[in-house]
């Protein structure tokens, strides 16, 4: 049944608290239902995409996030006078705000959304944990947070290594590994500073850190008459600085029995604290594929297009049907994981100078297309790539029905795509889906920092070689020689003239 907190309401107008590639995301799938958008933009954005697209679009305020996206109070009165019934935030910025969420149920709006109390609960990490062990979810060994005493003296029973972690917030900060105890009380403060500067909240606690792990996350979906699934699992490891650049659906190293299993216990947390919408449960998994809670994002994730791909749900319009009232359409056992789907991050940084930001003024993008190519962004020739937001410039997707055929297109699709005017991170990825390591399966949450360089090459004969060894652990009959190795083409994609200099020789 509908809770008070999160009454359903048949929407016609609804405002966008978002911008970029996710705005214009929603304001796709909202076309598609014949639902009016309302566009909110700040100076930087003025000309944006989404801007250009919405039903209406006001201006919200100066280009700093804290001045303009992050004003709940110039949101709420923007849709009063929008007349908006309704607010999708995407992610970011105040999607996992339940402040913001309760804002929306006080001035009659309806939050596309969970309730502002499973926001509550699930975005402290700490509280959340505490909601896992009730509900019989496995969680990493740990400490509730206390004082830097209580802490000291709770490692003795944790054990080295662990992670010091920030209850509030995420994205790295706030994080500290530790390997030895002398190196404890300097992790803790350092943790407690960056905490409070990012979240307004110094409160931490204590993890067991699990070496050589990899990041599973489980894509659910529930509405508000008690109906929950799960769409499988996403591949998320591949991370730098504690931020996904790439991500897989399904995972290399997930069976059936597994995804079956923590798919139920994603299902149970949700459950727990009667979640609504979509929902991320993320584990942790170890070399043994034992698996452990890690924390729920309560919204759409960056990399829900993969789930998309290989499930045929569309998670953004369920988003919407559920916030009207909708009971789910899909029973658990209609879902079915067909084919593979691979996501690149494009961002605008230099992957050949520690990844330092590039801004500027994009001169060329000429976007990839063709079989299983899906490109989600929202910038165009003549947009300006600000210091103002996220770095990101779109979402590259590709999807085959194995995952040798995903790699291959999505090889193809970064040597096709063109972005001249800044400087992109495509040279990074290009590398990436040359690695052997990636190729057949092998990393986990520190391969990109400690193990990826764009310096190293792999030969060819030893690609195609690590390429067969995919395609042969799945069964999939694909032969290396079909896949030709890239050899010395030239990464370096902000140059796209390079090639035609080489056929002038």
């Amino acid at each position: 049944m509908a809770t008070d907190s999160l009454l359903p309401k048949r929407f016609n107008k609804l405002l966008i608290a978002n911008r970029g590639e996710i705005a214009m995301r929603i304001l796709r799938a909202c076309h598609e239902l014949g639902i009016s958008t309302v566009a909110v933009f700040s100076d930087a954005d003025r000309h944006a995409l989404h801007v250009r697209y919405a039903t209406e679009a006001y201006h919200i305020g100066p280009s700093p996030a804290r001045d303009s996206y992050l004003r709940m109070d110039k949101i709420i009165e923007i849709a009063k006078l929008s007349g908006a019934e309704a607010i999708h935030p995407g992610y970011g910025f105040l999607s996992e705000r339940a402040e913001f969420a309760q804002m929306c149920v006080d001035n009659g709006i309806v939050f596309v959304g969970p309730p502002p109390e499973a926001i509550r609960i699930m975005g402290d990490k700490q509280t959340a944990r505490d909601t896992a062990v009730a509900a019989g979810v496995p969680i990493v060994p740990g400490a509730s947070a206390g004082t830097d005493e209580e802490l000291i003296e709770a490692a003795k029973n944790v054990g080295f290594p662990l992670l010091v972690k920030a209850s509030a917030g995420g994205g790295g900060k706030g994080m500290r590994p530790v390997h030895k105890s002398v190196d404890l009380p300097d992790a803790l403060a350092a943790a407690r500073r960056e905490a409070k500067a990012a979240f307004g909240d110094d409160t931490v606690y204590l993890e067991r850190l699990i070496e050589n792990g990899r990041h599973i996350e489980i894509q659910v979906l529930a509405d508000m008459h008690g109906n929950v699934i799960h769409l499988g699992e996403r591949e998320c490891s591949l991370q730098r600085r504690h931020q996904k650049v790439i991500e897989e659906s399904p995972s290399f190293v997930v069976d059936e029995e597994l995804r079956q299993r923590m798919g139920e216990i994603a299902v149970a947390a949700a459950k727990a604290v009667d979640y609504v919408s979509a929902g991320t449960i993320e584990f942790l998994l170890d070399r043994d594929k034992n698996f452990y809670f890690l924390e729920m994002n309560t919204r759409v994730q960056v990399e829900h297009p993969i789930t998309e791909l290989v499930t045929g749900v569309d998670i953004v319009q369920e988003q919407l049907r559920i916030a009207r009232g909708r009971r789910l359409r899909f029973k658990q056992e209609d879902i079915k994981m067909k084919g593979w789907a691979i996501e690149c991050r494009i961002n605008a940084e230099d992957p050949y100078n520690n990844y330092l930001p590039s801004t500027g003024m994009i001169t060329v993008s000429r976007l990839p297309t063709g079989p299983g190519v899906r490109v989600d962004t929202g910038v165009f020739p003549g947009y300006e790539i600000t210091p103002y937001y996220d770095s990101m410039i779109s979402k590259l997707i590709c999807y085959g029905e194995t995952r040798g055929e995903a790699i291959l297109r999505m090889r193809r699709a970064l040597e096709e795509y063109r972005i001249m005017g800044v400087k992109t991170n495509i040279p990074f990825h290009q590398h990436m889906m040359d690695s052997h390591r990636f190729l057949t399966g092998q990393f986990d949450t520190h391969f990109v920092e400690e193990r990826f360089k764009m310096s190293d090459r792999e030969a060819p004969l030893v690609m195609e070689a690590a390429i067969l060894a995919t395609l042969m652990a799945h069964q999939q009959g694909q032969h290396a020689s079909q896949i030709v190795a890239p050899g010395d083409r030239d990464t370096s994609n902000w140059k796209w003239y390079s090639r035609w200099e080489r056929l002038r020789k």
